[in-house]
């Protein structure tokens, strides 16, 4: 033997099991969580079990107890008689050598056997005793044998005249042993030994605990089916309670609960289904707001369009002849020319959410650029940042394979995007990324301007919304121009995402999918930017600089 020992590939062999034990546990999880009607059936059953388990030991120890000591006194009764009845054949005898003393105690022996019943018999001679020629043999019952202890032999030679006793197993079965002493005239004191068997009381106690055991489990099973069937009938109207919960949660406003009978279950259904009929009454008289408030502005800004694109062309002869007027009259007619191409601005934004209230918005895709496009987006905006004293700059490590989107929607999301950023950005740097992967293609417009706090952050994308309503608006914002990126962002099926930290700027990321119909799990770009608190790109915190308008493509 050299005491190396071969590794078995255990792994191999068993590599699968704890996955099917953990999917195993998993689905017994999930189905405990979710179905009311197993966990009360089975918290039923365990808790009936422990208190049956309880009661039942109880019950076992108390009979089990009653049986040790009703066979013990018949045991110490019957001993006592046996005993006596030995002591009698002593004294009764007249034996007065050897011989005659050994069939005397072959006598007592027998007598002891047949008052006692049983035949586990012992006889011994008392030690610290004379010697004497006369004494008998000691006798031992080979049922006796090893049963006879020391400590019970000390108790009966230090307290003669009195009984003694022992549990011993006797045959495989529970029994005891009695001890008391016999005076043999001529001999000297012997000591008396019986045996008894408990094995008729055994077999009573197993015959209960068997009983008992059929007994509980047929209990257990009783219990579980009365509960399973209590149960399922308190259930099944309120499983019927949340399906029709679902159903009408999921649109259908008809849905009701049958009432039947007149306990608690009847006023639950009743009182949902009068709850159902308020919810649809009021849903119906929402939509019918809702309907009425989308065609009123549909039917304003058709009705208005008319006469605004004749003060349109009315305002652009006096703005072309600008020049031939007086200095007020002139920056009269350049304030109208203004303010009339902001309000057509704002009507043609008012119809396009109005279609998307209507849902009557229809994607026109094409395979598009997204590189490009924002080229062209940022290179049409140059002025407008030059003037704010911004620089725009255009980073793209990827996005250059075509994707299908709508192109004007996505340049209006892009133009939306770095209008807000030249607003907000405080005549800082503005950087424009572009990139994509496999599945989407993603743009992020960062600013190092005044940012925003988690509470503006929430309500960046709401309708007419401004963070600061003391701030004007400079570039001729109409305040729908987040709102409608967002809902061109969802029609493409993308997502739009903002990032903003006060005092340190905000990051716009659009995410779209780069054909018709994806879904989008995870964005090329990240949104929070890998230096949150930098003031410029580039440029470590607390400095930036500002040089004349270029556009990157990287």
């Amino acid at each position: 033997m050299t005491g190396e020992a071969s590794a078995a590939p255990v792994g191999a062999a068993g590599g699968g099991i704890g996955p099917r034990i953990r999917s195993i546990a998993a689905r017994v999880a999930a189905t405990w969580r979710r179905s009311l009607q197993i966990r009360t059936v089975l918290l039923t059953i365990v808790l009936s079990g422990l208190a049956i388990l309880i009661i039942g030991v109880y019950i076992t120890f108390s009979i089990a107890s009653n049986l040790f000591q009703s066979e013990l006194d018949r045991a110490l009764t019957a001993s006592d008689a046996a005993a006596a009845a030995a002591q009698n054949v002593l004294n009764s005898s007249d034996a007065a050598d050897r011989a005659a003393m050994e069939l005397v105690m072959d006598q007592v022996f027998q007598t002891a056997e047949t008052v006692s019943g049983s035949s586990a018999i012992a006889l011994f001679r008392a030690p610290d005793q004379a010697s004497s020629s006369n004494a008998p043999q000691d006798q031992l019952s080979p049922l006796l044998a090893g049963l006879v202890t020391p400590e019970l032999r000390e108790s009966v030679q230090q307290h003669p005249g009195e009984q003694y006793w022992q549990s011993v197993t006797i045959e495989g079965e529970p029994g005891v042993v009695v001890g008391t002493d016999l005076d043999v005239p001529g001999a000297g004191t012997y000591e008396l030994y019986i045996g008894y068997s408990f094995a008729d009381a055994q077999a009573t106690l197993d015959s209960m605990q068997t009983t008992g055991i059929i007994g509980a489990l047929a209990l257990l099973i009783l219990l579980g089916v009365i509960t399973l069937l209590v149960v399922r009938w308190v259930i099944e109207p309120v499983q019927t309670v949340a399906t029709t919960s679902r159903r009408l949660a999921a649109g259908d406003l008809g849905v009701r609960i049958p009432e039947k009978g007149e306990d608690e279950l009847a006023t639950l259904a009743a009182s949902f289904n009068g709850m159902a009929d308020t919810l649809q009454a009021r849903i119906r008289e929402l939509a019918e707001l809702s309907v009425m408030q989308q065609r009123f502005v549909s039917d304003v800004s058709h009705e208005l369009r008319t006469p605004l694109t004749t003060i349109r062309l009315a305002g652009d002869v006096l703005y072309g002849q600008r020049e031939e007027f007086a200095g007020p009259t002139s920056r009269t007619v350049e304030l109208l020319h203004t303010q009339t191409v902001r309000f057509e601005n704002l009507l043609a934004d008012l119809l396009e959410i109005s279609r998307y209230d209507a849902g009557s918005v229809e994607l026109a895709t094409e395979p598009t650029n997204l590189v490009h496009l924002a080229g062209d987006a940022i290179e049409s905006m140059h002025e407008l940042a030059r003037g704010r004293g911004s620089e725009l700059r255009l980073v793209a490590p990827g996005g250059h394979l075509d994707a299908a989107v709508d192109p004007r929607r996505v340049m209006r999301i892009v133009r939306n995007l770095v209008g807000n950023a030249i607003e907000h950005g405080e005549g800082r740097p503005i950087l424009v990324a572009v990139d994509s992967d496999a599945q989407a293609v993603a743009l992020s417009v960062r600013d190092y301007g005044l940012g925003m706090t988690e509470e503006e952050t929430d309500r960046v994308f709401d309708r007419f919304w401004r963070a600061d309503p003391s701030r004007q608006r400079t570039i001729g914002g109409t305040g729908l121009g987040l709102a409608i990126s967002l809902e061109d962002a969802v029609a493409h099926g993308g997502r739009l995402d903002v990032w903003s930290k006060p005092g340190v700027g905000t990051v716009f990321r659009l995410t779209l999918p780069r054909e018709r119909g994806g879904t989008v799990d995870d964005s090329p770009l990240p949104l929070e930017p890998a230096d949150p608190d930098a003031v410029g790109p580039g440029e470590p915190t607390g400095s930036f600089d500002t040089q004349s308008l270029e556009v990157h493509d990287a």
